[in-house]
């Protein structure tokens, strides 16, 4: 039990501490999540000019050392030497220990003549190493005093779904890096997913689906439009690792399986539709079982940690014979994972799959997001051990118009924690609740999102879920102190999801092929350029990087544009053939602006669009003339993005001269 590990006030700091530890509090340096308990002492700590990393213990002591290592000269441009044995004033250590009773992910870190940790694990050693790295991101010379620190909750997450979004491999490992960064210890990731029928023609065959992970047993399975190799899945996982994240992977059946029925189709429903197995079919069993036992089977499997998903989400409850076989499906999965010696997750909904034939509950997690679904006292009366995922607290839906775009960070900080499950209040600190995640949900398939509009929704839900689900409702510093000082803490050194860029940069001139220090800029950035105009062919950019293009002559009509995510914008805007114009595009997370010569030209916003039925088109024959006018459902819209985090990586080959480019902080 993780409270117990802790003294009582420590864990209840917020209601019960005196004058003198109330002072201590005060002074306590800023860390999300913050620190459970600091003393203060008068002075500073600064790294002497020789500083070192040293270690005592093994192999762990040793990776989080050099971790720190890498990532304080990211941050800084110092190099420390690691070296084994005793610290000396002026440098860090990092000392592995045995203790008693001690939680796993606890430590203590001393800040006096030295910084020195001390924890006995090595999810405790990683947690001091990002409290350090916080620290130093702020100032180089750190606080003085003595912090006990250990999670309020076993499990605290992120699901993300890449089934109807595909996500790089680059962005999964970099959003590990900045979970460990915030001490958040756990990213699901949802394999497997579908769009919804009706905005493809209401024809199963056309609708969006896709499994993101190679197949050898099935070949053709893996989706073609983005992919992970097992290689790649097994070497994220060991990223993960070092980091403190530990991946769950999620494979969802029997619903949200339109992939594995447009596969296969005879193992798809005729009855509640193509995206539901038939539960009634033994060669739906037979697919599953080849399925997961593909990455759970051998001494290296390709599944390497302790847990794995099996969704079990939002399958009908019609018919009574309909339930019992979706509750028998749930019972065989949980225990089919378990015969490859790892614990069974799965998505809460016997409440709403309520029957009679018994479902395993012991050693079972339970992610809890609709107490429609799940009724969570009753699953922790049954046994289950339950993660708090509420649907209407902590649920994005990128550009969907319901749930949330992005989270009420504000409500979250003041008003919830893991202990608060969609309205069921435990008391903190209840073994039946293991932690709590949130997630997103790409449910508008096509609808312009990027990787970097998730990611300006995922960060500050990071921030504010990481200091909960550590602190519980015992957080002591104000919602204001926290948003106001969060963003100084970045992403995880090395990181650059957000496209942060250095003040005043810009270049005088752009040559055709050049490479820059940064990658992109994100949203809230102008970037200004003046292009002395030649004759361009269709397809010719300006910059790259990983995520986008942007092009001075897009490869369709050969205007002003840019690609990102596979998706193509243009502006009703063509360079002169032969002349100097000065352009300014404005990014933000909702639209991009271009000004032309300071004058505003256009903006790209979000575009309403909408769905119609080929049965709900009206036909009209007048003599031999046919008629079909388009019949739009109201609502049956999506919300097309037309968004741009600036690409300044690489410059294309061009005609023009390209000078005086600069990006500058958007002033509102």
């Amino acid at each position: 039990m993780y409270r117990r590990l802790l003294p009582a006030a420590m864990l209840c700091a917020a209601a019960s501490f005196s004058p003198v530890q109330a002072l201590a509090q005060q002074q306590k340096p800023f860390v999300v999540p913050e620190l459970q308990q600091w003393t203060a002492a008068e002075g500073v700590f600064t790294p002497s000019a020789q500083a070192r990393v040293t270690y005592t213990g093994g192999a762990e002591a040793k990776m989080v050392a050099e971790m720190f290592a890498r990532s304080y000269a990211e941050l800084t441009g110092k190099t420390l030497a690691v070296v084994k044995g005793k610290a000396r004033p002026g440098d860090f250590a990092f000392v592995q220990r045995k203790k008693k009773g001690e939680a796993d992910e606890a430590y203590v870190l001393t800040i006096k003549q030295t910084a020195q940790v001390e924890a006995h694990s090595l999810r405790g050693l990683q947690w001091a190493a990002s409290t350090l790295l916080q620290m130093t991101r702020q100032n180089a010379s750190l606080p003085q005093g003595v912090a006990q620190d250990a999670p309020a909750y076993e499990m605290r997450g992120f699901m993300i779904d890449c089934g109807r979004k595909f996500f790089p491999m680059s962005y999964l490992r970099n959003l590990v890096k900045t979970l460990g960064y915030y001490k958040m210890n756990t990213l699901q990731v949802h394999l497997n997913d579908n769009g919804f029928r009706q905005y493809f023609g209401d024809d199963w065959s056309k609708t969006q689906a896709a499994f993101r992970l190679e197949s050898t047993t099935y070949p053709g399975l893996t989706a073609k439009d983005g992919s992970y190799s097992k290689a790649e899945f097994i070497a994220l996982q060991q990223l993960a690792d070092s980091c403190g994240v530990e991946i769950i992977p999620e494979i969802d059946v029997p619903a949200h399986s339109l992939a594995f029925t447009q596969y296969k189709p005879e193992i798809g429903s005729k009855e509640y539709g193509m995206d539901h197995l038939d539960l009634f079919k033994p060669e739906t069993y037979a697919f599953v079982d080849g399925l997961f036992r593909e990455y759970l089977e051998g001494k290296e499997p390709v599944f390497r940690g302790k847990r794995v998903h099996i969704g079990t989400d939002e399958y009908s409850n019609a018919k009574k014979e309909v339930v019992e076989k979706f509750r028998a499906f749930t019972d065989h999965y949980i225990k089919y994972v378990e015969s490859f010696g790892k614990q069974a997750m799965l998505w809460g909904a016997l409440t709403h799959a309520k029957g009679d034939t018994p479902v395993k509950a012991d050693n079972v997690v339970m992610s809890c997001w609709y107490n429609g679904y799940a009724n969570p006292v009753d699953m922790k009366k049954q046994g289950y051990r339950l993660v708090s995922i509420p649907d209407g607290a902590v649920y994005i839906v990128p550009a969907a118009g319901y749930y949330y775009d992005y989270l009420n960070c504000h409500y979250l900080y003041n008003s919830w924690s893991p202990a608060n499950i969609g309205g069921a209040k435990f008391e903190e600190g209840d073994p039946a609740v293991m932690g709590g995640m949130f997630a997103v949900w790409n449910d508008h398939a096509g609808n312009g999102i990027s990787v970097t509009d998730v990611q300006d929704r995922v960060f500050p839900a990071i921030q504010t879920l990481a200091a909960k689900c550590w602190s519980g409702s015992h957080v002591t510093v104000s919602y204001d102190q926290f948003d106001a000082r969060r963003g100084a803490l970045g992403e995880a050194p090395g990181v650059n999801e957000n496209g942060a860029v250095p003040a005043g940069f810009a270049i005088s001139e752009v040559k055709s092929g050049s490479v820059l220090p940064v990658q992109m800029a994100g949203y809230g950035h102008k970037v200004t350029f003046t292009v002395d105009a030649k004759a361009e062919e269709k397809g010719t950019v300006l910059f790259s990087s990983e995520r986008s293009t942007f092009y001075l002559s897009d490869p369709r009509e050969g205007k002003l544009g840019f690609t990102r995510d596979g998706y193509l914008n243009t502006f009703n805007y063509r360079l002169p053939a032969d002349g100097k114009v000065t352009l300014t595009i404005e990014c933000t997370n909702r639209e991009t602006r271009l000004f032309v010569d300071g004058q505003h030209k256009e903006t790209l916003g979000a575009v309403t669009l909408y769905a119609h039925k080929e049965s709900e088109i009206a036909r009209y024959v007048v003599g031999e003339n046919e008629w079909r006018p388009m019949v739009y459902n109201p609502q049956t819209k999506m919300h097309y993005q037309r968004t741009l985090a600036f690409p300044l990586h690489k410059a294309g080959q061009f005609n023009s001269r390209i000078t005086n480019l600069k990006v500058e902080p958007i002033q509102r």
